[in-house]
């Protein structure tokens, strides 16, 4: 197995250095990387695996700093060099030549102003003594290997002009363009749709397999690890808590922190009541020691699974009542633009005649891919956007023909809560101040005094203590922003809530978290929920109904649990069918 071995990293520590204190953001990690092997590195956010493939590629930047260890580097010739003793200029050989780097944000990690060609192009002149059109042809190549279509075409294409999956796409073709031995994949696929995520897994495989190339792939995904991985390694706090291969770690997981990653995920096979969570397995004392709380996998999801009579008895109770939202064959086109001049040449469909009814206490999944229509459709309801046609009936009254004074009035119980919490919150506003502007836009209680105990309140209420009432956005993890976020929206006491993408961006135990306070709302104030998701596990976790969209129409309605267990339609199965299969492995 020596003979294999392609990457070593022995005891690597990085810190960070901060005003109050320095961060060991990697402390001490040891493992391997073989030919042909994929390792997943799964963990949350903060656990350390971001830094550690930063470490690898010597990118960290100040205040951070890799202070001791060995990046070992097995070569196609046979010598070993270390990448920790190589200065700025040598190392630059090895980057993107033998050891490449996927980043999680492609929008980020692409230069707008260059076509999406000449930016994979120039990685490759960079590395390789060929002309500009040998760089070319190669480079189209590359955009066929990857499935992108029409190669020709799109590497005259801007990074704006195609799809988050398109771009990911390109990302993988510059990280592939002089053939690495090692790749690094840092979340490549988090913020991608179910299917599109399939088809670069896949993708990834392939080009693993053709190559021979190693992988190291970071997520904090299981899911998607145990479709792809060979190895997994564990991180916690900067530290490595459990290594095994795919089937040790998913069947016999022995750290109370994995147990917790397994079971936070939704399971698909079961209805449960709450998500277990992280400390259903650990808890930290006061001075952040972990304390085991000795429990499996099944025990914890075991204790909150709701009985098939339980929900029949839910929804008996729910669909006797009359419904509090009717959408009637609703219409919402956007004008397709061309020319000097912008004359519209036709219609995008976004939402194409769609009609049904939400009732009072109940959530209704609305699941399908990017550019289905379904953050259109919750944001027509709420008249962001202005619809071409249809009906909007909430509780009796038509919110298309209400005057805007209206309109303004009966929005404050209507309220939604946004995929990005971070771009939602005002970076100038304390989250105190940001919860209490709305009731004073509606006037709501008899004073600013009155209105921040109230916000005083729905901080405990979401889980935040009463002190972080006077600090910023900035100062807050994605967890608490979204539960801000929640706050903001419950001040003004609404009946229907639209959650859009709320969790997608979230950890599996923070998600958790989310999940199970939304619900618990549900419960003691009565909401009534729209959940806008494309991971078919949350949606179902989440809904009584689900709706599957696709093209701006309804492709299939009906029970949540009987949707997924018997998909009518072919873009259902394709949708239910590109879960990874790893999930199996949870409960």
């Amino acid at each position: 197995m020596t003979n294999n071995l392609l990457l070593e990293i022995k005891n690597l520590v990085t810190e960070f250095q901060t005003e109050e204190e320095t961060v060991t953001a990697v402390n001490s990690i040891s493992f391997s990387l073989n030919r042909g092997e994929i390792v997943g590195v799964v963990g949350e956010s903060g656990s350390g695996k971001s830094v550690t493939s930063l470490s690898v590629m010597k990118l960290i930047s100040k205040p951070g700093k890799i202070v001791s260890g060995e990046i070992l580097l097995h070569k196609r010739d046979g010598g070993v060099v270390d990448l920790m003793k190589l200065n700025e200029q040598e190392i630059r050989h090895f980057r993107g030549n033998e050891v490449a780097m996927i980043f999680q944000e492609p929008m980020t990690s692409l230069n707008p102003v260059f076509t999406c060609g000449n930016q994979v192009m120039e990685a490759i002149l960079v590395h390789q003594k060929i002309s500009k059109a040998d760089a070319k042809r190669k480079t189209i190549a590359l955009f066929e290997k990857v499935q992108l279509p029409d190669p020709e075409r799109m590497f005259d294409t801007y990074p704006h002009q195609i799809s988050g999956g398109q771009k990911q796409r390109v990302m993988i073709a510059m990280a592939m363009s002089c053939s690495p031995s090692v790749l690094i994949a840092d979340e490549p696929t988090t913020a991608l749709d179910v299917t599109v995520q399939a088809t670069i897994l896949n993708l990834m495989k392939d080009l693993q397999k053709e190559t021979g190339m190693g992988i190291l792939f970071i997520s904090h995904d299981l899911g998607v690890i145990a479709e792809l991985a060979d190895k997994v390694v564990v991180m916690y706090k900067g530290k490595i808590v459990e290594e095994g291969s795919v089937a040790e770690i998913f069947t016999n997981p022995k750290h109370p922190y994995t147990k917790g990653l397994l079971a936070c995920r939704p399971p698909l096979d079961k209805r449960l009541r709450v998500l277990p969570t992280m400390n259903d397995f650990m808890i930290e004392d006061k001075d952040g020691a972990m304390q085991e709380i000795k429990k499996s996998v099944d025990d914890a999801v075991g204790q909150f699974v709701i009985t098939r009579e339980e929900t029949q008895q839910r929804h008996e109770e729910l669909y006797k009542q009359q419904p509090i939202l009717s959408v009637k064959n609703l219409k919402a086109y956007f004008p397709i633009r061309k020319g000097i001049f912008g004359g519209r040449t036709g219609w995008t469909k976004a939402v194409d005649d769609v009609s049904f009814d939400v009732y009072p206490g109940e959530t209704l999944g609305l699941v399908g891919e990017s550019g289905c229509g379904k953050t259109t459709l919750g944001r027509t309801i709420l008249r962001l956007i202005e619809p071409i046609s249809g009906e909007i009936i909430f509780q009796g009254k038509n919110l298309i023909e209400l005057p805007p004074n209206e309109l303004r009035a009966i929005r404050k119980h209507i309220q939604i809560i946004f995929q990005d919490p971070y771009s939602s919150l005002n970076p100038r506003i304390t989250i105190g101040n940001a919860i209490l502007e709305p009731m004073q836009v509606h006037r709501l209680h008899q004073n600013d005094k009155t209105r921040k105990e109230k916000v005083m309140e729905l901080l405990s209420k979401v889980s935040l203590p009463a002190s972080f009432y006077n600090r910023y956005p900035h100062e807050f993890s994605g967890g608490q922003r979204q539960r801000v976020c929640i706050a903001r929206a419950l001040a003004l006491e609404p009946k229907f809530i639209i959650c859009d993408e709320s969790v997608s961006a979230l950890d599996v135990s923070i998600q958790a978290q989310v999940l199970n306070l939304l619900n618990q709302l549900r419960k003691d104030f009565g909401f009534t929920y729209i959940f806008i998701s494309h991971d078919l596990s949350v949606v179902k976790f989440m809904s009584d109904r689900m709706i599957v969209m696709n093209k701006g129409k309804i492709e299939e309605a009906g029970d949540a649990d009987e949707i997924y267990n018997n998909p009518k339609t072919e873009y259902t199965k394709k949708l239910i069918s590109a879960i990874p299969q790893g999930l199996k492995f949870e409960v």
